[in-house]
């Protein structure tokens, strides 16, 4: 498609990015027990954008997308130019949801796989680069580094993650002395948080939010292979 293509130029703007990515639509029925909640146009953006253009991360790539969701983070990937994408996530709704957006767009190299993140993924499954927008672990503690003990068990090259900046350190412990990681930070980020679910006293919430890229090491994957054993 014509928007798809200007999407690829090396140049392509955040805000045009942001745009295109309007469309593509929230959870339906956000399951709390699940920490579902919507990756924003404006975060996505800027997560592909920093790996497309500052690291070449995404052009011509094989993608994993973990708990995708309604496939935001997909979409742009795919738009950008990624060989190809795979979304993986537990909720079939999400999916169906996820499934909708991809046909508002044309000539997406996408496909969707329902799967548990936090229960294994399928054995033999690789990506180039992997992007993901985990749980906090609010509500299932450790859902955040089980998140990325599976990325970092499939992935052969850089993984981009969205996390609580309240966990910097311990995310950086994980990421580095028991994986093996290089980890960066590459900004920190404001995610406005809408309300949700029928708790949530307030229309919106800022959290801040770390957007880091890990760099696997040679032996990053059979220390996260050996680590997601020990979790069995």
């Amino acid at each position: 498609c014509t928007s798809c293509s200007r999407a690829r130029a090396a140049g392509m703007k955040a805000k045009h990015l942001e745009a295109l990515l309007q469309d593509v639509q929230g959870f339906e029925r956000p399951k709390v027990e699940l920490e579902q909640y919507p990756t924003q146009a404006h975060i996505a953006s800027r997560v592909l954008l920093a790996a497309h253009a500052d690291f070449d991360d995404v052009e011509d790539r094989l993608v994993v997308d973990l708990g995708c969701g309604p496939g935001m983070l997909s979409v742009g990937a795919a738009v950008l130019g990624a060989g190809h994408v795979l979304g993986v996530d537990v909720d079939p709704e999400a999916l169906e949801t996820a499934q909708g957006n991809l046909e508002g767009f044309e000539g997406l190299s996408v496909d969707l796989l329902l799967g548990d993140v936090l229960r294994g993924l399928p054995p033999g499954l690789r990506a180039d680069t992997v992007f993901m927008n985990p749980p906090f672990g609010t509500r299932r503690k450790g859902a955040d580094m089980a998140f990325l003990r599976a990325a970092a068990a499939v992935a052969g090259g850089a993984i981009y993650s969205l996390n609580k900046t309240s966990t910097r350190p311990h995310v950086a412990k994980v990421a580095e002395r028991e994986l093996g990681m290089r980890a960066e930070v590459l900004a920190e980020l404001r995610y406005d948080l809408p309300a949700s679910y029928t708790f949530h006293k307030r229309k919106c919430v800022d959290i801040h939010v770390d957007l880091w890229r890990f760099e696997p090491a040679e032996d990053s994957m059979q220390r996260a292979l050996a680590s997601l054993k020990l979790d069995e």
